[in-house]
C-alpha cells in the first residue's frame, strides 16, 4: 500500500496560495480554519500524488511532504 502524506504547518502558513496555484494536480484548496495569524492555510483533497511541488514552493516552508513507495 502507498502511503502519500501533505503535512501543512498550520500556523506558519501565510496564505499566498503558492501551494495551490503550482498544485499539478490542483488538490489543494483554501481552507476554512484560520490560524493564529488571521490566514487560513490549505486543505489537501482527494487525488494528492505527493510530488512535492507544494513543499518546493511554499515560502515559508510550512509544507512537508512524505512519499511511501
Amino acid at each position: 500500500m502507498v502511503m502519500n502524506l501533505v503535512k501543512i504547518d498550520f500556523d506558519r502558513c501565510k496564505e499566498c496560495g503558492y501551494c495551490i496555484k503550482f498544485c499539478p494536480k490542483g488538490v489543494l484548496s483554501k481552507g476554512t480554519k484560520v490560524n493564529k495569524k488571521g490566514y487560513y492555510p490549505p486543505v489537501v483533497g482527494e487525488g494528492c500524488i505527493a510530488c512535492g511541488t507544494c513543499a518546493r514552493v511554499c515560502p515559508d516552508t510550512a509544507i512537508s511532504v512524505y512519499k511511501d513507495e
